[in-house]
């Protein structure tokens, strides 16, 4: 961190991304055990609850965006959204049936979404230096994944927490909850926008007429259509691979301790030498290269390494993407901008990238065995494109 960030900020922005991060890995690891196991609802109902967040991510950011940049200020948009998205998360705690979980989870991740935007823009209207200071404050949002999922693990162990009841719903709550409150004591961000003109959210959209804007957008959802791959089969694939079932979660904290690392450790440097067009390029290859050992099958050992991949990509690509926003964006609708971005990548990119990679493990399945070398092919031809693109039409 740099001397010209006082620890009184660092450490607010620093809790703000921990506690973010807190709510969503609460209840995403584990909820699909509550709802195949005791609700005994169909895959198809699962798929649609764990979409609802990017279904959010299409809707909400830009709407929230609009509002924190012309009316009200950030810290209380986050502070009241958080407390409302807890009372949902209650609700859905005694939900056992479809439609009633469907909706409370909707509800809740409607406020949720838009904050994933906000806690970037307020960061980046106080932080100085941000291409420097940066990674170093985001990092703990990765620290808190990895830090809730441990302590889900060590409760199931103990007893104390029954992953088929209620109990990571209500965990989620509270952390919405101690988020809420935190959001009270945040740095003051009001609205930059100063109410004439156009709104916000149509000025973000007109960013488009900028081609290399556009280029940036277009190559970005592609990618984020590609990273379902990653979060809908590689539970499966190490499972097939001989993996048992009781360590996966733990090799799959892999990507999140290399995320960490790279926030704390390799970005700070590279990034200010390698600039915005190569950092997202060597994000994207990074994705490429997993996939392509992914599609080896072997060694399992060399396999679970490669998730690391995943946490260094994660954090070259989605970080510098949102610091790239911050740069190009005028200082009235960043925010909005922040929620174009989040609603292209993490709404419809992660949405269509669903149904895109459901399609394509359909289509390479024989008698109910998947056939992972073709399935994790698909991903590495059209992240290779995205990586050319970065490179040759793409200027940061």
């Amino acid at each position: 961190m740099n001397t010209d960030v006082s620890w009184e900020l660092y450490l607010s922005l620093s809790g703000m991304k921990f506690l973010e991060f807190t709510i969503w890995g609460a209840w995403a690891p584990v909820l699909a055990s509550r709802i195949l196991g005791p609700l005994k609802m169909s895959g198809k109902q699962l798929g649609w609850i764990y979409a609802t967040l990017p279904l959010a991510c299409i809707l909400a950011p830009m709407a929230a965006g609009q509002v924190v940049d012309r009316w009200c200020s950030t810290e209380l948009y986050m502070a009241w959204a958080h407390l409302l998205g807890g009372l949902f998360l209650l609700g859905a705690a005694r939900a056992t049936s479809f439609v009633p979980l469907f909706l409370l989870m909707l509800g809740h991740c409607l406020c949720f979404a838009p904050t994933l935007a906000m806690v970037n823009s307020l960061t980046f209207a106080h932080l100085p230096h941000p291409e420097v200071n940066y990674f170093r404050i985001r990092m703990w949002g990765a620290v808190s994944w990895v830090l809730i999922g441990w302590a889900l693990t060590l409760w199931r162990r103990s007893g104390k927490l029954q992953v088929r009841s209620a109990d990571s719903l209500i965990l989620a709550a509270i952390c919405a909850f101690v988020m809420g409150l935190f959001c009270f004591t945040l740095p003051h961000t009001p609205p930059a926008n100063t109410g004439s003109g156009a709104l916000p959210f149509m000025k973000a959209f007109s960013m488009l007429k900028d081609p290399n804007f556009l280029m940036f957008m277009l190559i970005s959802f592609v990618v984020s259509t590609q990273l379902q791959f990653y979060y809908l089969g590689t539970s499966r694939f190490l499972e097939d691979i001989g993996t048992s079932h009781a360590t996966i979660p733990a090799a799959m904290s892999v990507a999140q301790i290399a995320q960490v690392v790279a926030m704390a450790v390799i970005l700070p440097y590279t990034f200010l030498v390698m600039g915005f067009q190569w950092t997202l390029a060597a994000g994207t290859a990074f994705w490429l290269v997993m996939f392509l050992v992914y599609a080896r099958m072997r060694p399992r050992p060399l396999i679970i390494v490669s998730m690391a991949l995943h946490g260094l990509a994660f954090a070259f690509f989605f970080d510098a993407a949102f610091l790239y926003i911050n740069k190009v964006a005028p200082t009235d609708i960043r925010a909005s901008a922040q929620g174009l971005y989040t609603a292209v990548t993490l709404g419809l990119g992660l949405f269509v990238g669903t149904q895109f990679t459901g399609v394509v493990m359909d289509h390479f399945r024989r008698d109910g065995k998947f056939l992972w070398r073709p399935i994790f092919l698909v991903p590495c031809w059209l992240l290779g494109l995205c990586v050319l693109a970065f490179i040759v039409l793409f200027k940061g």
